[in-house]
């Protein structure tokens, strides 16, 4: 039997969290997106944002072919960190943060293999250590219909890709997350079918845009945004980017997905951003600009990268 998917929550933000942005963006001012991203939201490493504990410096710069978007501000670091979508956790965006920050990313390894030359594991401080990061400034578009603006950090996962040394029959990499219903409450409700797996092509996961994520904000990442390692695709909505990663797994057929294989006419593999396709149940023409001031703005193709990624899908 098909499950029954929740509603998309679209209420609107929760008075003291519209109250405390308010008055966390009237301290900041209007030239936000010149400052340096790690000094303008210090509230990310604060008591009320857990971030994953950092052994070494970690100050990525920014990358100036991705500065801020002309048309868009940034999302404060204490909205982003209090509005996720994490079903291991929990439904609720607002408990996510609460509830994931004791979880443990330390030890944390990744396997990859499949279709490589040798199937290898690597942890993940010596993955940040190869690869560092860098700051990209990205529009986030989720699939129900609300939006950020966020700086993560990051290394090309083209670069990760061609480490992996894929073999020529390879046309996709599976993802799988973690699986650890201990500590991740949601994974005790068995109706879904953790862990979390997702697919990408291989020619999408090579794409200059596609980012292998180590952290946000200019800190590791919290556990809420996918700790320790995550793969953001900007133009894709955003179940489209594993988060917390374990396995990466190159394959020649288009592998299974977690949400086509729970309602396949709701979610497809490519789940590319686009205005003109309605969810079944709701309009994609517009979306709710979180942390800034909620505005519902409209929804651009390939979520504003039309111009360097519309030649993948001219077939």
């Amino acid at each position: 039997m098909k499950r029954r998917l929740p509603e998309p929550r679209v209420t609107p933000t929760p008075e003291a969290l519209f109250l405390g942005r308010r008055k966390f963006l009237k301290g900041v001012g209007q030239g936000l997106g010149a400052l340096s991203l790690a000094s303008a939201f210090p509230l990310l490493g604060s008591a009320a944002d857990p971030v994953a504990p950092a052994k070494s410096p970690y100050a990525p710069r920014l990358n100036p072919a991705f500065p801020p978007l002309a048309d868009r501000r940034l999302t404060p670091a204490a909205v982003a960190g209090r509005y996720n979508n994490f079903y291991e956790f929990t439904t609720d965006k607002a408990s996510v943060a609460r509830l994931a920050a004791g979880f443990p990313t330390d030890p944390w390894t990744i396997t990859v293999g499949g279709l490589v030359e040798k199937p290898f594991s690597i942890g993940i401080e010596d993955l940040m250590a190869r690869f560092p990061a860098e700051e990209r400034i990205y529009r986030m578009r989720c699939v129900e219909g609300w939006s950020m603006v966020v700086p993560w950090d990051g290394f090309p996962f083209a670069k990760f890709i061609d480490y992996c040394k894929p073999l020529s029959a390879a046309r996709h990499l599976r993802f799988v997350s973690f699986n650890d219903p201990k500590h991740a409450p949601g994974q005790r409700d068995t109706s879904f079918p953790w862990p979390y797996y997702e697919g990408l092509r291989l020619d999408e996961a090579r794409h200059d845009l596609t980012l292998g994520v180590t952290g946000v904000y200019g800190k590791p990442l919290p556990m809420q945004h996918g700790a320790p390692f995550r793969v953001v695709v900007p133009w894709k909505y955003g179940y489209k980017s594993p988060k917390s990663i374990v396995s990466i797994e190159f394959v020649a057929q288009q592998p299974p997905t977690f949400w086509n294989d729970l309602a396949p006419d709701e979610y497809s593999y490519l789940s590319n951003v686009d205005p003109r396709v309605p969810h079944p149940r709701w309009s994609q023409e517009t979306e709710r600009d979180i942390g800034n001031d909620d505005l519902r703005i409209p929804t651009l193709p390939y979520n504003g990268y039309a111009d360097q990624v519309a030649s993948l899908y001219k077939s």
